[in-house]
């Protein structure tokens, strides 16, 4: 187990003993992590079948997190008409393959009836439903592809920019409106802004881009290098690249190498996704951005020692060394999607993937 399964299961398990306090005190320090799960497995079922719901749902929930997708399975099916929740990680099973056959069809059906559950106990879950059916009917997975459908089902999810709702939604219509297809800046900024201030870092950098050219905002150098800083020592690698970008531009090439160099030596673009939450691509593309200005630095020597075979590598592997400034910062301004990648396990079935289009001048 590595320490990113450690964590989640020492998460989750203290989710369980704050709602169970005599779960808690059955625990002791001196066991180990799988000796721990293995206890509050047994110590759980024994309320489930007392017919405790809430715990039930965890049981089946502490099973999926351990990976055992068909001991999850079965908990969820058997109390999906009562508890939305175990519905809605039904959808995410049968839509991932997670221990059993990949059913497009049931999964859609599943998100569906929890995306309209018929009450109020439903809770935030029903965001995350209809997000992620938003997603389905984008990418056209398991219904007909509908870019309208799937603007209509993150409104709702978005709900007004509600901080309780799905900032994922209110994040990727940000991403929405600045698609060719629906391309509309002004609503791409407010609901980049409404998911900022919902604590969306990729909302963050989106907006310090905004800024930075004038797209759906008057343009604003300092608002953009504010957001860009912030973002950046969040963690968000697009900003970090477009950072980079700034202080060459204002001839601080110091910090424009040093920024640089530390962005090129990313490598595991899967864990900074898990760790940040930001989109793989958007990942890359920050990265790619970083390499060409750091490797401008090394080539003519500004801010650090001047190293043309090393500036020829990493022009090299930023993939289009022979354009020019404007020609390259001109690739970053729009966005459009294309399709799955792994999944995650609370607010999405698929995560959102990205990717800039290069507009040649």
């Amino acid at each position: 187990m590595d320490s990113t399964e450690k964590i989640t299961n020492t998460k989750f398990l203290n989710t369980v003993i704050e709602i169970y306090e005599d779960i808690r005190e059955e625990l002791t320090q001196s066991e180990s992590s799988a000796e721990s799960v293995e206890k509050t497995v047994i110590l759980l079922k024994e309320k489930a079948e007392r017919g405790d719901s809430q715990a039930a749902f965890l049981l089946g929930q502490l099973h999926y997190e351990e990976g055992r997708y068909a001991e999850a399975e079965i908990i969820f099916d058997g109390i999906k008409d009562e508890d939305p929740r175990a519905l809605y990680q039904l959808a995410v099973v049968y839509y991932d393959g997670l221990g059993t056959k990949e059913d497009l069809g049931k999964a859609i059906e599943y998100m569906r009836r929890v995306a309209f559950w018929e009450s109020s106990e439903v809770g935030s879950v029903r965001h995350a439903a209809l997000y992620n059916l938003g997603r389905a009917y984008l990418e056209g997975y398991g219904v007909q592809t509908s870019s309208a459908e799937a603007e209509r089902l993150w409104l709702l999810a978005a709900d007004d920019g509600n901080p309780d709702a799905s900032v994922e939604a209110q994040s990727s219509l940000g991403m929405f409106y600045c698609r060719p297809e629906s391309l509309d800046l002004r609503k791409a900024f407010s609901w980049h802004s409404e998911a900022c201030g919902n604590g969306s870092l990729e909302s963050q950098g989106a907006l310090g881009v905004m800024y930075l050219y004038g797209h759906g905002v008057q343009k604003d150098p300092d608002a953009a290098l504010f957001c860009l800083k912030d973002a950046a020592e969040r963690g968000n690698v697009y900003a970090q690249g477009h950072l980079t970008a700034c202080y060459y531009h204002r001839k601080l090439y110091s910090r424009a190498a040093a920024l640089g160099e530390r962005v090129c030596a990313y490598e595991d673009i899967s864990a900074i996704a898990r760790h940040t939450g930001c989109l793989e691509e958007f990942i890359r593309k920050g990265i790619a951005i970083a390499m060409f200005y750091y490797a401008r630095c090394l080539h003519l020597g500004r801010g650090v020692l001047q190293n043309r075979d090393r500036a020829k590598t990493y022009f090299t592997q930023s993939k289009t060394p022979q354009k020019k400034t404007k020609e390259r910062e001109a690739e970053y301004d729009s966005w459009q999607w294309t399709g799955p990648v792994p999944p995650k396990t609370q607010e999405q079935i698929k995560t959102q993937t990205y990717i800039h289009v290069a507009q040649e001048a």
